[in-house]
C-alpha cells in the first residue's frame, strides 16, 4: 500500500507548514503521512514508545495555532516534556503508566508554534546514558546502521527524525544529549544557552542549569524558527539568557563576518584516543572554514579534565538521587533497587552518600572552570571540536560487564553508594563514557551554546558531527555559521539506507 503524501520525507518542518498555509495539504493529511511513516519504520528502529494517534488526529480538527509550524507533526522525548493526561515515563518502570496533570511550558510553546504532537520517543532511564536502550522499551536502533545505536539520551528523537518519521523532535541536553545523537544520526542539533528556553512550571532549572530543552532537526532553519517560538522567560523563572538582537531565523540567512575560530582534537574529559574518522572530519572542517574566509587557530582552553570529570560525576550523582526520589514519590513509594536499573540506582546511592562539602567543592570547581573557559572565548568567536571521539557505537556498548553487574547488585542491596567508587566500579564505567563523549559536557557545565553540524561521514557511511561552541548567549553566531555551512556543504538529501 503506497504511503499517503509520498513526498512527505523530503520536506523540513517549515516546508510542510508552508504547504499547509498554501492549502496544498491539510494538517490531517500530514498526520496520516507521519503515522504511516512511523508504522513502516518504527518496528525496526524502535524510536517511538508511545503513539498518540487519536489525539493527533483530533488536534487537526481544532483551530490551528497561528505559529511557524502550524499543522506540522512532532514527537517528544519521553523525558521532562509532560503532556496533560499522558504518561512521561522518563525511561522508568514506575512512571510508565502515570499520566501527568498538565503540559510543561515547553510543550505548551511547541503547541503554540502549531506543532501537532504524535507521541513520545525512547530515552535511557532518567536520560543518564549516551545511548537509548532502557530496560522497559528496549534499544532504539540507528537508521544508518541498525546494529548501531543512535546514541542518547535523545536517541529516540534523533532516530525518528533521521528515519523521516517527523521533521523535528524534542530533546534535552544535560551532557550532550541533543548534540551526541545528532552527530550519530546525521542531524543538526543545537544546545541552547543556559536559561534560553524555559523549565516551568515545575522546575526552576534542570540539573542545576546543566540541562536545557530544544529540538533535533534536519535543517538549520527549523531549529532556529522553533527557538524563536520557545525562547524567553516563563512565569517564576529566576534568570534568562540575553535577548537576541533579531530573530534567530533571520540569522540563518545572514552571511557571518570573518570569524576567529579555535580548533582542537584534544579531549576535555577523560583520556582517550580520538578515532581517525573523527580527526579526519575535524581537519576537513577546519579547511572548509578557511576556504570560507574564517581564521582558524589550533588552540584549546586548559581544562583540568580529571578534576572536572570528578566534579561532573558528583553533580550528576546528586541529581540522580533526587530524580530517583521524585520518581518514587510520583509512584507513591520509596525508591528500591528493583525499581531502577543497576547503574542508575548505584549512581543515585553515590549521590546520597555525597556530603555537603564534596558537593560545594564540585560546584566551585565547575564555576572556576566556567570563568576560565569564558576568558578563552574573549580571544575567539567559536571553538571547533569533533562532537564525539568515535563514530556511532554498536548496540550494547555501554552495558556493564557481568562482573560489574554483579558488583552493582551487591552495592544496591547494601544501600552503600560509597562502595560504587571504593570498589573501583565507577572509574571504568566513567572512562567508557568519556572515551565516547569527551567534548560535549564542558558546555553544559559552562552554560554556553554549542551545536553539532553533520559535516562528515566515515568511509563506511556513518554520520560524524562537528561541534561548535560560542560565548554564552551567542546562538546568533552559531546559527549564522550553520546557515553558511548548510548552503556550502548541504546534508539534507543524505538519507539512511533503505
Amino acid at each position: 500500500m503506497p504511503l499517503p503524501f509520498p513526498d512527505y520525507p523530503h520536506y523540513d518542518g517549515l516546508g510542510l507548514a508552508a504547504l499547509v498555509r498554501a492549502r496544498h495539504i491539510t494538517p490531517l493529511e500530514l498526520v496520516e503521512a507521519a503515522l504511516a511513516r512511523i508504522a513502516a519504520t518504527n518496528p525496526t528502529v524502535n524510536a517511538v514508545v508511545l503513539l498518540l494517534a487519536e489525539q493527533a488526529r483530533a488536534a487537526t480538527h481544532a483551530p490551528l495555532a497561528d505559529g511557524p509550524f502550524a499543522g506540522v507533526p512532532m514527537l517528544l522525548k519521553d523525558f521532562w516534556a509532560t503532556c496533560a493526561g499522558v504518561p512521561t515515563s522518563n525511561g522508568t518502570w514506575l512512571l510508565r503508566h502515570i499520566a501527568r496533570g498538565r503540559d510543561s511550558e515547553m510543550v505548551r510553546r511547541w503547541k503554540a508554534a502549531g506543532a501537532i504532537i504524535l507521541g513520545k520517543t525512547n530515552t535511557p532511564e532518567l536520560a543518564l546514558q549516551p545511548t537509548s536502550e532502557p530496560a522497559i522499551f528496549g534499544p532504539t536502533r540507528n537508521p544508518w546502521d541498525l546494529c548501531r545505536s543512535p546514541a542518547g539520551s535523545s536517541g529516540g528523537s534523533a532516530a525518528a527524525v533521521a528515519a523521516r518519521m517527523v521533521p523535528l523532535a524534542s530533546g534535552t541536553d544535560g551532557a550532550g544529549s541533543i548534540r551526541i545523537p545528532a552527530s550519530c544520526c546525521g542531524l543538526f542539533g543545537l544546545k541552547v544557552s543556559r536559561g534560553r528556553t524555559p523549565c516551568g512550571p515545575d522546575l526552576g532549572e534542570m540539573w542545576r542549569g546543566l540541562g536545557v530543552e530544544h529540538v533535533l532537526t534536519r535543517s538549520v532553519r527549523d531549529s532556529a524558527a522553533m527557538l524563536d517560538a520557545t525562547a524567553g522567560l516563563d512565569s517564576g523563572a529566576s534568570y534568562s539568557a540575553p535577548t537576541p538582537a533579531r530573530p534567530f531565523l533571520t540569522e540563518v540567512t545572514v552571511e557571518p563576518a570573518r570569524l576567529r575560530i579555535a580548533v582542537t582534537a584534544q579531549p576535555f574529559l577523560g583520556h582517550t584516543t580520538v578515532h581517525a574518522a573523527c580527526r579526519t572530519g575535524l581537519w576537513a572542517t577546519a579547511r572548509l572554514l578557511e576556504a570560507l574566509g574564517h581564521e582558524v587557530v589550533e588552540d584549546a582552553p586548559p581544562v583540568d579534565g580529571d578534576a572536572l570529570a570528578q566534579a561532573f560525576l558528583t553533580v550528576v550523582a546528586d541529581e540522580v538521587w533526587a530524580d530517583m526520589r521524585e520518581t518514587a514519590r510520583l509512584a507513591g513509594r520509596r525508591p528500591r533497587p528493583a525499581d531502577f536499573e543497576p547503574v542508575t540506582y548505584a549512581l543515585g546511592l553515590l549521590g546520597a552518600a555525597t556530603g555537603a562539602e564534596a558537593s560545594v567543592a564540585a560546584w566551585r570547581h565547575i564555576q572556576r572552570t566556567t570563568r576560565m573557559v569564558g576568558h578563552f572565548f574573549t580571544r575567539y568567536d567559536l571553538l571547533l571540536t569533533p562532537t564525539l571521539a568515535q563514530p556511532p557505537l554498536l548496540i550494547g556498548a555501554f552495558t556493564p560487564t557481568p562482573s560489574e553487574t554483579l558488583a552493582l547488585h551487591g552495592i544496591n542491596r547494601l544501600g552503600a553508594g560509597w562502595l560504587f567508587q571504593a570498589l573501583g566500579i565507577a572509574k571504568p564505567l566513567a572512562a567508557k563514557l568519556y572515551a565516547f563523549m569527551p567534548y560535549t559536557p564542558l558546555f553544559n557545565l559552562t552554560g554556553q551554546p554549542a551545536m553539532s553540524v553533520p559535516l562528515h561521514w566515515s568511509d563506511d557511511g556513518l554520520p560524524i558531527g562537528m561541534q561548535f561552541a560560542a560565548r554564552y548567549g551567542d546562538e546568533a553566531t552559531l546559527l549564522r555559521l550553520a546557515g553558511q555551512l548548510e548552503r556550502t556543504q548541504p546534508w539534507a538529501e543524505r538519507t539512511p539506507p533503505g
